[in-house]
């Protein structure tokens, strides 16, 4: 008997039309429903992991003897605060009594604040796929557990030495990358296409809240009991935390036990056409060819260059512009990550809210992608031009860090559109491929600091802005928002 492959949708989707051409039964309320219940708990999942990730960016103002450094800049900074400002060596004598500091230079900062980037990098395209087989709740629940002991234990490494330290970041980053990139899988079965912006921006912006938090109290904390504290707080939290997601979180809405029958129905019924059961081959050569694939790939990546110099290097920044001490260090750096959280979660609901007045799905995505990328990138370029102005460069650095997250309902879920099947695969590879970023910003940010310190944020900040831009335009050309061919649904007749 012949055998004739045929090509079946796996949704009758243009760009011009978001979802099933099949209408699903009555929505039912988003309130209270066990859909934005796991969106709220892979929220506070990405909040645990990066809060522990960011840890050391607020933590190395404390753990550096950097009492003999010299300003960069000359004494232009009339509108700081005089309580602001206080004797930076009495403060780090106050620091040193607390907890050890060490002589370690720029370039040396920039390679501990990249050695957990190369675990991430490495493991979000893996933990996706994985957690696609074996289903999320394991995948990222395992890798909760190990990141947030391994949080605990950088004190003690820390002090056993360089290397100690850098080995014990790298296998962090590894465990971390599995936790980002394992999510993805969850929207697959949980997020109906017209609820998927927001959604993911819930559960995404649960990064930016992480760093807002360590930034926030980490300095506090530091100035207290000593930077050690820090680690030993928040490795803790992600160990309860992990208790808590492993109760309540269930890998999609047939194996819940308490959601409801009608919202069972909802999002079975919204997805009926998008996940298949059936096996069939990852089309791997298809993926390495198409343009808008790698399009969305290299944004991703342009544009978390951007978001990694926001939480590398936000308190380095303020420090060495400002001299603050480290708490008010803190409550400076976590201001624009507030602002950040709250406009990620309503750059959701502004996808959604235009696919509803009938914009094309492609139209929304890349008009929410220029929004995260230009503006910030540009008002980060004009910060070494204001910096005699104390008010306007925390307004300019809030404005940047701020309006950045509204490509989480842009770029960051674009794989959701053009290959619901593979969407967790993809969305973690490309998270992978993004992470690169945060290996070199780091190295790249010691190099500029460490060979000029004069001009090495202005030319730091201008070559951020050309990455960033780059990766914009690439994706306005090639960047689509309908199913691609090859990741529509497979079906065999017989003849």
């Amino acid at each position: 008997m012949a055998t004739v492959v045929e090509l079946k949708p796996i949704r009758e989707q243009s760009e011009d039309v978001l979802g099933d051409k099949k209408t699903p039964p009555r929505k039912v309320p988003s309130l209270c429903s066990m859909r934005y219940g796991i969106a709220l708990l892979t929220h506070f999942s990405n909040f645990t992991l990066i809060a522990q990730n960011s840890i050391i960016s607020i933590t190395m103002v404390a753990m550096v003897n950097n009492t003999d450094y010299q300003p960069h800049l000359n004494s232009s900074t009339e509108g700081l605060p005089a309580d602001l400002n206080g004797d930076q060596h009495e403060a780090a004598k106050d620091l040193s009594a607390k907890a050890p500091v060490y002589n370690w230079s720029p370039q040396t900062q920039g390679f501990i604040f990249s050695s957990a980037q190369y675990g991430m990098m490495l493991m979000q395209g893996p933990a996706g796929f994985l957690a696609g087989k074996i289903g999320t709740k394991k995948v990222v629940g395992i890798a909760l557990l190990a990141s947030s002991v391994l949080t605990l234990c950088i004190p003690v490494a820390t002090n056993l030495g360089l290397a100690f330290l850098l080995a014990t970041r790298a296998v962090q980053g590894l465990t971390q990358g599995t936790g980002y990139g394992g999510q993805f899988a969850l929207w697959q079965r949980w997020a109906p296409p017209n609820e998927r912006s927001r959604l993911c921006s819930i559960a995404l912006s649960g990064m930016i809240l992480g760093t807002f938090a360590v930034l926030l109290v980490g300095g506090v904390i530091s100035e207290a009991l000593g930077w050690p504290f820090v680690f030993y707080i928040f490795g803790a939290i992600g160990c309860v935390f992990c208790l808590v997601w492993f109760i309540l979180v269930y890998d999609d809405p047939v194996s819940h036990p308490w959601i409801s029958d009608p919202e069972k129905e909802y999002i079975l019924s919204s997805l009926h056409q998008q996940v298949s059961s059936e096996k069939q081959p990852l089309p791997i050569k298809a993926i390495l060819t198409s343009l808008p694939v790698w399009s969305m790939c290299l944004c991703t990546m342009t544009h978390q260059w951007l978001v990694n110099t926001f939480m590398v290097y936000t308190p380095t920044y303020i420090s060495s512009v400002f001299k603050v001490n480290i708490r008010d260090n803190g409550f400076l750096s976590s201001l624009p990550f507030i602002v950040a959280w709250a406009v990620g979660i309503l750059g959701g609901q502004l996808a959604d809210f235009l696919l509803k007045k009938n914009f094309r799905l492609v139209t929304v995505r890349k008009i929410i992608t220029i929004l995260g990328n230009t503006p910030p990138a540009a008002l980060i370029v004009a910060l070494p031009y204001v910096q005699s102005s104390y008010i306007t460069s925390i307004a300019f650095l809030t404005l940047s860090c701020g309006i950045s997250p509204l490509c989480q309902s842009g770029i960051y879920i674009n794989a959701l559109d053009i290959a619901p099947r593979y969407a967790s695969l993809l969305m973690g590879s490309s998270r992978g491929l993004a992470h690169s970023s945060a290996v070199l910003v780091p190295i790249v940010g010691g190099f500029f600091l460490n060979q000029d310190p004069e001009l090495g944020w202005r030319n730091f900040f201008f070559l951020l802005f050309a990455i960033n831009q780059f990766g914009l335009i690439i994706y306005l050309i090639f960047g689509r928002a309908d199913v691609q061919e090859w990741a529509k649904e497979r079906t065999l007749t017989r003849l």
